[in-house]
């Protein structure tokens, strides 16, 4: 079985929303070699109506080679869009959830051995709170934003995270690589 993986960008100050982070030529590289071990991407109507910026890119490269790389991948891997109000998708590689979120994650959890990508907040805490998350993958750009959405919002336990692992960018983004630590009587804080 794959990992869960809940994946996303953050400015330093804790906000969530892909616009403010730099998306550069190494961001994109490192984005492409992640989506090339993920079976499924789990999306929220929000962040999936963002990603619907790739298939275009697909159909008229820009000349950027790490840019149409991406979105080449992007476009391929399969994706599942969790909405109360999103009743179809014109992503072809996409389809709406039929399942609750749960059930989804379980049963895809069951079918592969690729991983799995959270890539929205609301799945991401979601996740955290039925003690899904196998990794947490943060990338925290060095941007002050002072408004948005914050990912951890409302939490009312405590999780513990062990860093097992950080990548560097050029342009000072960090991505902090974190797994939950076990508890000793074996479940998850």
């Amino acid at each position: 079985m794959g990992k869960i993986i809940a994946g996303i960008n953050m400015t330093l100050d804790g906000f969530c929303d892909h616009t403010y982070g730099i998306a550069d030529d190494e961001l994109h590289q490192h984005y492409s070699e992640l989506l090339g071990n993920i079976g499924t991407i789990l999306y929220g109507r929000i962040t999936y109506q963002l990603m619907e910026y790739w298939p275009p890119v697909v159909k008229n490269p820009t000349g950027n080679h790490a840019i149409d790389e991406f979105a080449v991948i992007m476009d391929s891997v399969p994706k599942i869009v969790f909405s109360r109000t999103l009743k179809k998708v014109g992503w072809e590689s996409a389809r709406i959830a039929t399942r609750s979120f749960e059930d989804e994650v379980l049963a895809l959890k069951q079918q592969s051995d690729k991983d799995i990508l959270i890539g929205s907040p609301s799945l991401i805490v979601a996740a955290r709170e039925l003690n899904l998350v196998d990794q947490y993958q943060l990338c925290v750009h060095p941007v002050i934003v002072g408004k948005g959405l914050r990912l951890f919002n409302n939490i009312g336990d405590m999780t513990l995270l062990k860093l097992v692992k950080t990548k560097i960018f050029g342009s000072g983004a960090i991505v902090l690589y974190y797994e939950p630590v076990e508890n000793t009587a074996g479940s998850v804080q």
